[in-house]
């Protein structure tokens, strides 16, 4: 036998451009979330990657973000229902508290962020993994909804915002193929929901079938 509990939660990895409605379907969904995005390194990390010809940091690069701390603390959902989480402000470039998240005995939370597909490999290894999605609306629909967002949320400068929104309006294809690639199955939102839903009732039923044997 293990030094761990069994495992009696699941994670559905939630990725897709940034803009793609992650945030939006994952409160539609009712599952407890798990943000990601609290997950990236603060603005002063020396190891944080610059955008290819500019002193903007390229804060879309996965070295932005702290994959390990993110595997952990999905590890610890899935094994006690609870963790310590940071509280990331995007505008500052920087962790300014930290919560515990507690899903209690959910069986099945969405873990979402544009890093998701990053550690859908490491969740699969550890057995936590239900599922993993890559939403896609379009590239022009995408820029739309992530610029009025971060404008409206004060995010970072108007200037950044349209550079990032230019390039990354040009790189959706691209960045849609390499999470796929990482193992994220690539739908619009209504498919998206009708396969968190069928996840969460597998879960269910695998749930009350392990606790009728016992």
């Amino acid at each position: 036998m293990g030094s761990h509990p069994p495992i009696s939660t699941r994670v559905v990895l939630l990725c897709g451009p940034s803009g793609s409605g992650k945030s939006l379907l994952s409160a539609r969904s009712g599952l407890p979330v798990l943000r990601l995005d609290d997950f990236y390194k603060e603005g002063t990390d020396p190891t944080l990657p610059l955008v290819t010809g500019s002193s903007d940091i390229d804060w879309d690069h996965p070295a932005s973000w702290d994959a390990d701390a993110a595997v952990t603390a999905i590890e610890e959902l899935c094994r006690t229902g609870r963790t310590d989480i940071p509280v990331y402000d995007i505008a500052l470039s920087a962790r300014t508290g930290a919560e515990t998240l507690d899903i209690g005995r959910t069986p099945l939370f969405i873990a979402e962020g544009i890093f998701a597909a990053e550690i859908v490999s490491r969740c699969r290894e550890v057995g936590v993994l239900a599922d993993a999605l890559c939403l896609s609306r379009g590239p022009v629909r995408t820029f739309r909804r992530r610029f009025l967002r971060d404008l409206r949320e004060g995010r970072k400068s108007v200037p950044f915002l349209l550079r990032r929104g230019w390039r990354l309006m040009r790189a959706e294809r691209s960045i849609i193929t390499r999470q796929t690639a990482l193992g994220a199955y690539a739908c619009d939102r209504d498919e998206a929901m009708g396969r968190l839903a069928a996840a969460a009732a597998g879960h269910c039923t695998t749930a009350r079938t392990a606790a009728q044997s016992r």
